[in-house]
């Protein structure tokens, strides 16, 4: 779920046309989950091909993507969820009450004919397994889409990634990746513009946003390292926050105090014991520099092979993604060409 900044959050509404010819890495993991829990049909089932497998995540991956691509030029990379960290196992095990706890709530909605509420409950049984997660592996590399492994949280990854100028930015709809150390984020990276509430039953508009670190640092006058203090205190994927302590009063006890161990007692003794560990998990992560931004030749017909042979996807649907990735592998071939033909002399 990531961490709740959101009332302290200093954010700019941008267009998906301002990210033209920008490089970003895309937590994998976190955009999937949206398909799997978007794409459903109306009792709330996933896309599944006549054999079982679930594909809305691969239906949801290759066209927007491809459209990313294809309409405004973004690049990407994609970084996938290694090992979870120990300190993680709470929050994991948290998710898998919801989990089961939604799905014994989707059956009595669908044994009732409560389609509505069926929708709102199924989205939130989602789950990544394994193997699907290796189909949309599959899927990016015979799009030609390069991604990376992480050895552990995707996010951190994509923050490496861009403090090292490797990309312009990270992108998830989580916060925690500037916790990592992003220099920006941004989220929504969506061409519909809606959200499905399931808590609310309802939608809601959605417009790309664009955080800048620096910016939200120097706006509330704190450090990096107070930040991940402040996230700590509220609560992150690797801890349980102080109950009844917000954003907003969370960011005015790390002004006032300077960093955890300066709390007054009340507050210090209902801290994590391991809160040490967790800031050093956002300080120090695992991740790695093997990672490529070379995008491959697309392989036309192994994807008419894996999504309409293997998947049962539309031919005519994988047409369109197809010709889309084609135009901008042309365009980046093109590119890469005129930087090496020499320069006409000026007469």
């Amino acid at each position: 779920m990531g961490v709740n900044l959101t009332p302290i959050i200093v954010k700019e509404i941008i267009q998906l046309q301002s990210l033209r010819g920008r490089s970003l890495a895309v937590d994998a993991n976190n955009m999937l989950y949206q398909f799997l829990a978007l794409m459903r049909t109306r009792d709330g089932t996933p896309l599944k091909d006549s054999r079982g497998n679930i594909t809305s995540h691969l239906a949801g991956l290759m066209f927007r993507t491809t459209r990313l691509m294809h309409d405004y030029d973004i690049n990407l990379i994609f970084a996938f969820d290694g090992k979870p960290s120990p300190l993680k196992e709470a929050e994991l095990s948290k998710r898998r009450k919801v989990r089961e706890k939604a799905t014994t709530e989707w059956k009595r909605a669908m044994e009732a004919g409560d389609y509505a509420t069926a929708f709102s409950k199924a989205i939130m049984t989602s789950r990544l397994t394994k193997p699907m997660v290796e189909d949309a592996k599959r899927l990016l590399e015979l799009l030609g889409i390069p991604f990376v492994q992480a050895p552990s949280e995707a996010e951190a990854q994509t923050a490496y990634m861009a403090m090292r100028g490797d990309v312009w930015a990270s992108n998830s709809r989580d916060y925690d990746s500037l916790l990592f150390g992003t220099p920006r984020l941004v989220r929504y990276l969506t061409i519909s513009g809606r959200e499905f509430l399931p808590s609310k039953g309802i939608s809601r508009p959605l417009k790309p946003e664009l955080i800048n670190l620096n910016e939200l640092l120097t706006h509330h006058i704190i450090s990096r390292d107070q930040l991940i203090d402040l996230a700590i205190l509220i609560g992150t994927d690797f801890n349980e926050g102080i109950k009844g302590i917000g954003p907003k009063t969370a960011l005015k006890l790390l002004k006032e105090c300077g960093r955890l161990e300066s709390l007054p007692g009340k507050f210090r003794s209902k801290m994590p014991r391991h809160y040490k560990e967790v800031r050093e998990t956002f300080l120090s992560p695992k991740v790695t520099s093997a990672y490529t931004f070379q995008y491959n030749d697309l392989q036309e017909e192994k994807l008419y092979g894996f999504l309409c042979d293997q998947r049962d996807f539309s031919r005519s649907r994988v047409k369109t993604a197809i010709e889309r990735a084609q135009k901008f592998h042309s365009k980046k071939k093109q590119v890469g060409l005129k930087k090496w033909l020499p320069r006409r002399r000026r007469r």
